[in-house]
């Protein structure tokens, strides 16, 4: 009489050890040997902000937006130099919001307002921003492909840089502005308040597209027209990429790097009098 045809043993690997499972230990295929291990933590959930948090962000860098072009109609007439007119629409641009991170910070979170938003760094960043760059930059090809292949008008929006890259009194404040106070005052508002103050709301997907078209929409000018097109669809998927960063890492380093090294090439393309329509 044949015997019974026995279930093959398991692979080898770790499986728990008691009925809690909060142990495991290790199968070589064969049998138990003696080695253990505590089963890995589960990840920390992203942490959020309540919704007011984004959307008071999004008034916060709206309306001094729209402000600005009437401020610096309005203040033409003063003759001041250009270096001061780009200092103070950087105040009027991005000082609302960096004011609204604080009293958000106080009043719907802990205070502490680096932490609130994840405004760290680490030195993996240093690996990690380049990275998120790259996937910037290949989101941005992919766009652009398909903006060029639907005939799509866009407009770049570093022309006035061009235009005026021999004035060294116009190019060092705005390379300034560029290159170090954006990245750093958009990772805050966009990747910090507007994408924690979605997540406790919308879902992980859903959140990172919701910032990344706010992201898109605030490079919005009137005077490009239907140039805004292409434009808005390239740096939304940007944004889509730098919103997965912060995600990922749970901290902004990544992409605060990542966009100064995009803008730093925009800048340097510019500077350069280089231009896709040559």
């Amino acid at each position: 009489m044949s015997s019974p045809l026995l279930p093959p043993a398991p692979p080898p690997g770790w499986y728990p050890a008691d009925e809690q499972g909060d142990t495991l230990q290790w199968w070589d295929g064969a049998g138990w040997t003696g080695h253990t291990a505590g089963r890995p933590a589960p990840p920390e959930p992203f942490p959020t902000l309540p919704w007011q948090v984004a959307a008071g962000a999004v008034v916060a860098l709206a309306a001094p937006l729209v402000a600005s072009k009437w401020i610096l109609r309005s203040t033409l007439s003063w003759r001041l130099p250009i270096a001061a007119y780009i200092v103070l629409l950087a105040v009027v641009a991005y000082g609302p919001s960096l004011a609204w991170w604080r009293a958000a910070s106080r009043r719907y979170g802990s205070g502490n307002a680096r932490a609130d938003v994840g405004f760290t760094f680490v030195k993996a960043d240093l690996g990690w921003g380049p990275l998120t760059w790259l996937a910037c930059f290949g989101a941005q090809i992919v766009v652009a492909v398909l903006v060029v292949a639907l005939h799509l008008p866009s407009t770049g929006n570093t022309e006035s840089i061009r235009e005026n890259r021999t004035l060294a009194a116009f190019v060092v404040p705005m390379v300034v502005l560029t290159v170090i106070v954006a990245p750093l005052v958009e990772e805050i508002v966009f990747r910090g308040l507007i994408l924690r103050g979605l997540a406790s709301r919308l879902g992980t997907a859903a959140t990172i597209i919701g910032q990344a078209v706010l992201f898109g929409a605030a490079h919005f000018d009137p005077e490009r027209g239907a140039g805004n097109i292409g434009l808005v669809l390239m740096l939304s998927a940007v944004g889509g990429m730098l919103g997965g960063a912060a995600v990922l890492k749970r901290r902004l380093g990544p992409g605060i790097i990542a966009h100064a090294i995009i803008n730093s090439i925009a800048m340097a393309v510019a500077l350069s009098g280089w231009s896709p329509s040559q």
